[in-house]
């Protein structure tokens, strides 16, 4: 795909894309596929995931109560719980405003090793990054933020998430909808969204503006950005996925260089 090869024009150390179809296969990749880049947010779908596997293997309920009084883990997937950005403080009453919360999915984490008697990243990597052939992927601490990976590995789990084998299709619809319908909020980086719409742990894309995907993006698009200037997003329209990394952290380069990217993927892809 020759309009992965925008990266190169990127005000950024090093980059890497792949876009992926809905069956699976690799539409284009650019750039150096197995470097290992720090994902930043991107770290929360893969965390969401493994979430997901443990309820579907009856570790958990998504609306058994986690974190805050009155949360659950439906709650804190969907950054509803009322805990602050980067604090284990409560901020707002759960179920009421859309949070972004680093802590929330901490909490996520210490619940699940609880309940698993399984260490978080180690229950990653036996739910998701092992059954997916995702060896170069590593948790190396907060499951906020901490995941380390390659535009390879990333690959798998887009076409995973487009086509699932590890959950139930209905849980990832489930997972791509949104929770808390007409909740606002801030979406880092980009400012105060009315509403803010997410599932569970991954940010829907709705009629949000700005975004940092494309405007010709469809309403549908779920996915994640990181504020070490990563994003993946898989837009069910497009019927594909596509992930980009790079080593330079989020700024108002991205804000720029990212929606004209996605625009000239989507074109592409809607041409071939």
């Amino acid at each position: 795909m020759q309009s992965l090869a925008m990266i190169e024009n990127w005000p950024v150390p090093t980059a890497a894309a792949a876009v992926v179809r809905a069956d699976g296969t690799v539409a284009g990749s650019y750039g150096p596929l197995s470097h290992r880049f720090p994902l930043a947010s991107v770290t929360k779908p893969l965390a969401a995931y493994a979430v997901l596997v443990a309820y579907e293997e009856g570790a958990i309920e998504l609306d058994e109560p986690a974190g805050p009084e009155g949360s659950t883990v439906r709650h804190l997937l969907a950054h509803t719980s009322g805990l602050a950005f980067d604090e284990h403080r409560v901020t707002a009453p759960p179920g009421t405003r859309r949070l972004y919360s680093n802590a929330g999915f901490e909490v996520l984490g210490d619940h699940i090793a609880k309940a698993t008697e399984i260490p978080f990243a180690e229950y990653l990597s036996q739910a998701v990054l092992e059954p997916l052939g995702m060896t170069a992927t590593t948790l190396d601490g907060s499951p906020a933020r901490d995941g380390v990976s390659t535009a390879e590995d990333l690959v798998k789990f887009a076409a995973e998430v487009q086509a699932p084998r590890l959950l139930d299709a209905r849980t990832v619809l489930e997972a791509m909808t949104v929770v808390h319908p007409g909740l606002s909020g801030i979406l880092p980086g980009y400012g105060h969204q009315k509403p803010n719409d997410w599932g569970l742990g991954f940010e829907i894309r709705d009629g949000k503006s700005p975004h940092w995907t494309g405007s010709s993006s469809s309403p549908r698009t779920f996915g994640h950005f990181g504020q070490s200037g990563t994003f993946l997003w898989i837009d069910p329209d497009a019927r594909a996925a596509c992930v980009a990394l790079t080593d330079r952290a989020f700024g108002p380069w991205a804000v720029e260089a990212w929606p004209p990217f996605t625009d000239a993927v989507l074109a592409e892809l809607r041409r071939g």
